[in-house]
């Protein structure tokens, strides 16, 4: 983790927000969709919609235009609503700082709590993501598809003060080099990732071939 941090220095979410209440419609809204869409569409929705109580008021055939651009869009609407209303009647219209709590709302599951909570709420949080998952494992830190058990995994062997930034760092290496098919020749880590070593990657990538050691 400190050769990829080093890589990836000042590792953090890319979505933009002031609150706690706009990282949480932020997150739920990108799913299946690149934060920097998100971050097209959300001033205009945060002007509308500055808070849960009012978010609560909104119906879905009026949010659904605002937020068509991130797919699944009705979906996301119900979620949004749905979530704003059980704030407001549940929490006084308070997201509350815990992942007991939190993953009770509607649309909202552990990833996202984790992200509220460690960005937004200062609570040790530590999101597993399909970059957090691919990255991980390929890499040989964690073992396992389950988000969740991946999330104990790493938050076991990092410190609770660690997590977020491991998990921004990892979501940023996802994104930039360890791809799909990944950019092996730009890792900081490879010399020490199980994927690259045993010749998988080059099976992705051909230009890798014949580069790994093991």
């Amino acid at each position: 983790m400190a050769l990829l941090e080093k890589q990836h220095p000042n590792a953090d979410t890319e979505l933009h927000f002031t609150n706690a209440y706009e990282l949480l419609v932020a997150t739920i809204l990108s799913a299946q969709c690149t934060d920097e869409r998100v971050n097209q569409v959300t001033p205009a929705l945060f002007q509308r919609y500055p808070n849960a109580r009012a978010l609560a008021q909104a119906t879905t055939q009026d949010l659904e235009p605002q937020i068509q651009s991130t797919g699944f869009f009705r979906a996301k609407s119900r979620s949004l609503i749905g979530m704003a209303t059980a704030v407001v009647e549940r929490h006084a219209g308070h997201i509350p700082s815990t992942m007991e709590a939190l993953v009770e709302l509607p649309g909202v599951g552990r990833k996202t709590a984790n992200v509220v909570l460690g960005h937004a709420l200062g609570v040790p949080g530590l999101p597993v993501d399909r970059h957090v998952l691919r990255v991980a494992n390929r890499i040989g830190i964690a073992r396992g598809d389950d988000p969740e058990l991946v999330e104990q995994q790493l938050g076991a062997a990092m410190r609770p003060k660690d997590w977020m930034r491991t998990s921004d760092t990892l979501i940023l290496h996802g994104r930039r080099i360890c791809r799909p098919r990944p950019l092996c020749d730009r890792c900081a880590v490879r010399a020490r990732c199980d994927f690259f070593l045993s010749g998988k990657a080059a099976a992705l990538n051909p230009a890798l071939r014949g580069k790994a050691r093991r």
